[in-house]
């Protein structure tokens, strides 16, 4: 990291954090957040929950495993920047395809390196998730942050990453017991995913447990979902505040109680939403692999993958037919809910990983098991 830096990061409140281009050279306004992951850095920049936001890795190296063709989240990477302290543009590792600053050029993300990342996650834990503006070294400030005050953040994020026209991923036997992973009726169970930006280990994870997956658009009616006649309904993750998808919360409203439902993160909020709770944002969000929570159904405590930006009012649970069931051990919020008269239930964090611990694929198995029931 040695010579004159040519980018840098100005902050809403006139904070200025310099640093080395990499990837894309343009410009872009993000909302920044942080990711404390140690590791996965690829599955990240893939993941499409992270549309139009700047992350910080709080991990000091990026870069030194380069990027496999078997680990990406999404087709097309949605991020809006990436900030790092040390980018390693050599990396050591098999599988290794591409660099992750080539994928970043390829995709038109920007990102910026030998930055104090310690400093630059601490205001944001501090003073919030705000906007910040990547762009040249010799930027003005005053007119940096001219450019932030005009500039809007984009929202209806997941109507601009969900798929277009539903697709279907066939079911994988793997080494389980036929009667482990079928319907009563003998055949592979048939799950009908709404992608809101959805991570595709969720789809894989399905798949290793001999599930049939029918992904479907964000927007698809309730009346279109009933005629496939899916044994259960998986709601996605994905981007932004779920107050945004206000036909995939109708959706879900009219399907409820005919078939088992599970929401991931997003699907989570849009499941409890259509059960008339309400949401709120949080001051920094979770990011990362290591946030732990509570199951209060087992007393044992999961290490669990998050990416979100907005949590359950637990308040505003009261008048529902919901029971908090996951609750995270730092700061009190709702992880996990769940209606058992209707077979339907989501967790705020991310059972598929990628990155992150195993802790919590048990999910999977449960909502298969409600599904053979």
């Amino acid at each position: 990291m040695n010579g004159t830096f040519n980018r840098k990061i100005i902050l809403e409140d006139g904070k200025e954090f310099y640093g080395y281009s990499f990837g894309a050279s343009a410009d872009r306004v993000c909302e920044i957040v942080f990711n404390t992951s140690m590791a996965g850095y690829q599955e990240i920049f893939s993941d499409l929950s992270y549309t139009d936001q700047a992350v910080v890795m709080t991990y000091p190296l990026i870069g030194n495993y380069g990027m496999a063709a078997e680990d990406y989240e999404s087709i097309t990477p949605s991020i809006g920047a990436m900030i790092v302290r040390e980018y390693n543009d050599e990396p050591s590792n098999f599988r290794s395809v591409k660099t992750l600053g080539e994928m970043m050029e390829t995709n038109g993300i920007p990102g910026i390196s030998g930055v104090d990342t310690r400093a630059l996650t601490r205001t944001i834990r501090d003073y919030g998730t705000r906007k910040a503006l990547l762009t040249d070294a010799e930027m003005p400030l005053a007119k940096g942050l001219a450019i932030l005050r005009d500039t809007k953040l984009p929202t209806n994020a997941v109507s601009r990453v969900s798929c277009r026209e539903p697709w279907t991923s066939e079911s994988s036997l793997a080494a389980r017991p036929l009667d482990a992973v079928t319907s009563t009726a003998g055949r592979p169970l048939r799950i009908a995913a709404v992608d809101c930006g959805m991570k595709r280990n969720i789809v894989r994870a399905l798949n290793r447990r001999g599930c049939s997956v029918t992904v479907l658009p964000w927007n698809t009616p309730a009346d279109k979902i009933r005629a496939l006649q899916p044994d259960g309904i998986l709601l996605s993750n994905g981007p932004g505040d779920p107050a945004d998808v206000p036909e995939t919360i109708a959706a879900v409203r009219s399907l409820i109680g005919s078939f088992p439902i599970f929401g991931i993160c997003l699907g989570h909020q849009i499941l409890s939403l259509a059960y008339g709770a309400r949401t709120y944002k949080l001051k920094f969000g979770h990011r990362g692999g290591n946030h732990p929570v509570k199951n209060l159904q087992t007393g044992k405590i999961e290490i669990t993958s998050q990416n979100h930006s907005y949590a359950i009012e637990e308040e505003s649970l009261a008048n529902t037919p919901l029971t908090i069931t996951h609750v995270n051990l730092l700061d009190g919020t709702i992880e996990g809910v769940e209606c058992i008269r209707d077979r339907a239930f989501g967790v705020q964090y991310h059972p598929e990983s990628a990155p992150g611990p195993q802790d919590s694929a048990y999910l999977f198995d449960k909502f298969l098991e409600i599904l053979r029931q």
